[in-house]
């Protein structure tokens, strides 16, 4: 369905698979859940994928028109997956969309949260806290998922963006 409203915005549709593969890998280390308090249920897992996928757009913007286009094919792919992953939870058409616009809007908010983190506008463990809970979180699971944040920022910045378009990340 959202194809057809988002279709060739990139000429290679499976250019950010490999970076979204691999930010995926990231969102499903156990520790995000285990020491960081992040909690293991679709909403959790959610968090933690869309967080790590808006570090990741926010490292893009560095680089320009080429960072933009690496960009938009992320976007695209974070939105197949999410029509994907919807339609297997059972989800139909007629909600489909919403749901989808929704959880889109959701990366989006996370997104300029972690923009305005880099730019030093908005405290680090606030961002964590908005970005990965819902609720009240214990500090030593926040420092953990703090912590893990800012060392994934570094890898990213570290990473060329060669190294990202094939998803590797330093």
């Amino acid at each position: 369905m959202l194809g057809i409203l988002f279709r060739r915005l990139t000429t290679d549709a499976a250019s950010g698979a490999a970076l979204f593969e691999g930010l995926t890998a990231e969102a499903r280390r156990t520790t995000w859940y285990t020491k960081g308090g992040v909690p293991d249920t679709l909403d959790g897992r959610f968090a933690a994928l869309a967080t790590v996928v808006a570090l990741a757009l926010v490292r893009l913007e560095r680089d320009g028109k080429d960072g933009n286009r690496l960009s938009v094919a992320l976007t695209e792919r974070f939105i197949e997956v999410m029509e994907s992953e919807h339609r297997e939870l059972g989800l139909g058409d007629p909600t489909l969309g919403k749901t989808v616009r929704k959880l889109v809007g959701m990366l989006a908010r996370r997104t300029e949260l972690w923009r305005s983190t880099s730019a030093g506008t908005t405290d680090w463990d606030q961002a964590t806290r908005e970005s990965l809970y819902k609720g009240e979180i214990a500090a030593d699971g926040l420092s953990h998922s703090a912590g893990a944040l800012k060392l994934l920022c570094d890898r990213l910045a570290e990473s060329s963006l060669a190294s990202l378009e094939r998803g590797r990340i330093a």
